[in-house]
């Protein structure tokens, strides 16, 4: 990876969802601007706030699509990240940072 950039593999599948009431929402369902969360899997050397292994919250309009070895993964722009859920230390959880 070159500069500020992110490879990262997308959490979760891109079909139905349940809401918090439990009613299904089909996949072709129109909902309004959506933000996504994915895996890093490899950081560029000039990448200040990210690390491996850490999930990033992104707007999936602004990516780009590469295929590695017959998986699919995106690349970002770590200006493009807008918030980073890090594993917490000793077991604390998960720390958000927005």
């Amino acid at each position: 990876m070159l500069n500020d950039r992110l490879l990262v593999a997308i959490d979760g599948e891109a079909g139905e969802r349940r809401s918090s009431a439990g009613i299904v929402i089909p996949a072709t369902a129109a909902v309004g601007k959506r933000l996504a969360w994915a895996q890093v899997k490899a950081v560029g050397q000039h990448v200040r706030q990210v690390e491996v292994g850490d999930r990033v919250l992104f707007d999936p309009d602004e990516r780009a699509e590469v295929e590695l070895e017959g998986r699919t993964y995106l690349l970002l722009r770590e200006k493009d990240v807008h918030a980073v859920a890090t594993p917490g230390v000793a077991g604390e959880g998960t720390g958000l940072y927005l």
